[in-house]
């Protein structure tokens, strides 16, 4: 069973964690059921990228993203050739090493 390390982040996951996943589910899923609360202003449909992620290790193991995500990713904050968004990359059979940002851009957000 694969796990995702996710990184110390200061406000959501201050020690980090290591998580169990089940191969065909998505990070952001993953994060979210373990109490990891990464924003997802569009509900998961690849409308955002609030739910960026930049996978540190393991990123060759993930599909490849398609024109809408890397369309999406280009308004990341942060952006990094490993970025993805969570709700678009699915754990296949090798461990990920997760840093979520620091920073996301949320336009909807009652909290900016």
């Amino acid at each position: 069973m694969p796990k995702i390390i996710v990184l110390p982040n200061e406000e959501l996951c201050p020690e980090g964690a290591v998580l169990e996943a089940q191969v065909g589910e998505s990070v952001l899923d993953v994060v979210l059921k373990n109490d990891i609360d990464v924003e997802h202003a569009c509900e998961k449909v690849c409308a955002c990228t609030t739910c960026h992620m930049i996978i540190r290790e393991g990123f060759d193991s993930l599909e490849e993203s398609d024109e809408l995500e890397d369309d999406m990713l280009d308004k990341a904050w942060g952006l990094e050739p490993e970025s993805r968004l969570g709700c678009q990359a699915i754990v296949a059979d090798e461990d990920l090493v997760v840093e979520i940002p620091k920073y996301t851009v949320n336009m909807v957000s009652e909290n900016h």
